[in-house]
């Protein structure tokens, strides 16, 4: 795994953690931080990275991004486009 995606892979964790602490964070968590981070970090990957991986950081499927980064890929179920 490179570094950028390790740091997505941080990231990642960090937002699905903020999102599991909405229903009880007061005030609650401010996630468009974390969804600019990972834009950027998405734009700075190199042409060879694998292509699910952008094509789900692209489509906002940051649960399959996660999966597919954690090694556990083949649990992601396809989408409406296929992937």
């Amino acid at each position: 795994m490179t570094d950028t995606e390790n740091q997505i892979l941080n990231t990642l964790l960090e937002l699905e953690d903020a999102v599991n602490r909405m229903s009880t964070a007061n005030p609650k968590p401010n996630l468009v931080p974390l969804f600019g981070k990972l834009d950027e970090l998405a734009g700075s990957l190199p042409p060879e990275t694998d292509p699910e991986l952008r094509h789900f950081l692209q489509r906002k499927s940051y649960q399959k991004a996660r999966l597919l980064l954690q090694g556990m890929g083949a649990e992601n179920r396809r989408g409406s486009c296929g992937r």
